[in-house]
């Protein structure tokens, strides 16, 4: 069996307004809050987790320092078919098992005086757009098992620098084999993905041994604030 991820377990979301996300999910699209606590870790923050499936969630983190300002383009693309700043959300799908699914959702979310655009036909998926708080830029979609042979387009993938022995590399990436000792983490490289924290301290971290990880850094339970 390969191994990837196999779905989003969760996807966070920054907001200001908590109660206006979690409503709108609970009531216009029908996914139950799970949880509501302090972050783990972080003073003066909270998560909220609204359920889309047993092992799939919206979450929102409302921090202290949240920016207020939407600025369409740059932080929101407004639709799915804007631009927005790399590296950001530039609208989220939702996944229903059939159409019919999907017009009914369609309905409920109208009901709640929402405009819906759709369902139109994508040919490997079917898909409806809509906004939800803050600015979100939503859809909900059916379809599954994507042809690659007939959805690589070769003239955007030499757009996009890609030639054919590289596009049937990324159809078919290589198997990974587990080593029998665990890897430890390797050298700080600023030309790779990392994460950001203040000067020193993402090297600190980044050093500590994972059974150390775990061992003092995990809390099983919801936290409780400390000023």
């Amino acid at each position: 069996m390969a191994l990837h991820p196999n779905g989003v377990n969760h996807l966070a979301i920054s907001t200001n307004d908590m109660k206006a996300q979690l409503t709108f999910f609970a009531e216009v699209l029908g996914c139950p809050t799970k949880a509501l606590y302090w972050m783990h870790g972080v003073s003066g923050c909270y998560h909220g987790f609204a359920e889309l499936s047993e092992n799939s969630y919206v979450a929102f983190v409302e921090h202290p320092d949240n920016a207020e300002e939407i600025q369409w383009g740059i932080t929101h693309a407004g639709n799915g078919g804007e631009p927005v700043t790399r590296g950001v959300m530039q609208h989220v799908a939702f996944n229903v098992d059939d159409l019919d699914e999907l017009l009914e959702l369609r309905d409920r979310i109208r009901s709640h005086g929402i405009q819906v655009l759709g369902p139109l036909d994508h040919g490997f998926i079917q898909s409806m757009y809509f906004a939800g708080p803050e600015g979100l830029s939503l859809e909900i979609c059916v379809g599954s098992n994507i042809d690659a042979e007939a959805w690589v387009d070769p003239e955007v993938r030499d757009l996009c620098g890609i030639d054919e022995k590289e596009m049937e590399k990324l159809k078919t990436p290589s198997q990974f084999q587990r080593l029998d000792d665990p890897l430890p983490n390797p050298p700080f490289d600023e030309t790779k993905p990392h994460m950001q924290y203040p000067p020193g301290v993402l090297e600190k971290v980044m050093a500590v041994p994972d059974e150390v990880v775990w061992e003092k850094f995990s809390e099983t339970t919801p936290p409780v604030q400390v000023d």
